[in-house]
């Protein structure tokens, strides 16, 4: 091998080093971006899962004071 085709497989390995240190770098913003909107949808998420606990305490309190009503009006009802 010569000189020149020596200087020539560098050439072409450096520039598939620079090409594949690009793709990394894209890579990495990617998996940047993704790792963010995976860390927003689990804060969205637990918000919702939140709420939805709320929503559920809510409605058993309701259920709990519609039969206490129910309750008082039954015993009103007996004692006439």
């Amino acid at each position: 091998m010569d000189n020149e085709s020596i200087l020539r497989q560098f050439e072409e390995i450096e520039k598939k080093v620079e090409s594949l240190i690009e793709v990394n770098k894209s890579l990495e913003a990617t998996n940047l971006e993704l790792r963010n909107k995976i860390k927003r949808l689990e804060e969205e998420l637990q918000g919702k899962v939140e709420a939805e606990n709320n929503y559920a305490e809510e409605r058993a309190l309701i259920r709990s004071k519609i039969d206490s009503l129910l309750v008082r009006l039954e015993d009103i009802a007996k004692a006439e």
